[in-house]
């Protein structure tokens, strides 16, 4: 079993639900996304513990401790790649350790929203296909950090 846990607070929505062709046809994986509380600024924690594969200010990708051939995406909102780093902090580095809960990144969801984008979050099994994991978090609930989206099956 592997975890993966929410890496922000807020409202719990299926892929199919997110206005982005390659999240909501799992293009990239299956997951989950969240809908962030509306805060002035938010930090984005590890879903995972293991070893940051890559970083953006935008995205990040955390191979799972346990299994490397895990690898979990956390994106902060849709189209945020434009916004080449505005508004985005880094608190890690590719190649480093992480623990579950570890911060990521400060960013802000308003100003994802204000300067027209969605700040919704998918959190993404990589490179797999739907039977490799079991989602655990119902669509319209909200979640606080940590608490589980979905599970590694097998």
């Amino acid at each position: 079993m592997g975890l993966v846990r929410a890496p922000v607070p807020g409202t719990v929505v299926a892929l199919d639900d997110v206005p982005d062709e390659v999240f909501a046809t799992r293009m990239l994986g299956p997951g989950l996304a969240v809908v962030p509380d509306d805060v002035p600024e938010l930090d984005a924690f590890a879903p995972v513990a293991g070893t940051l594969g890559s970083l953006y200010p935008h995205a990040a990708v955390v191979l799972d401790a346990g299994r490397r051939d895990r690898p979990v995406l956390v994106h902060l909102g849709l189209d945020t790649v434009e916004l080449k780093g505005e508004g985005f902090t880094l608190h890690a580095e590719i190649g480093q350790q992480v623990l579950v809960g570890d911060s990521l990144v400060t960013w802000s969801p308003g100003q994802v929203l204000a300067s027209g984008r969605s700040p919704v979050c998918p959190v993404l099994a990589l490179g797999v296909g739907a039977e490799a994991v079991e989602l655990i978090a119902a669509p319209g609930t909200h979640v606080v950090v940590g608490d589980p989206l979905f599970d590694w099956l097998g």
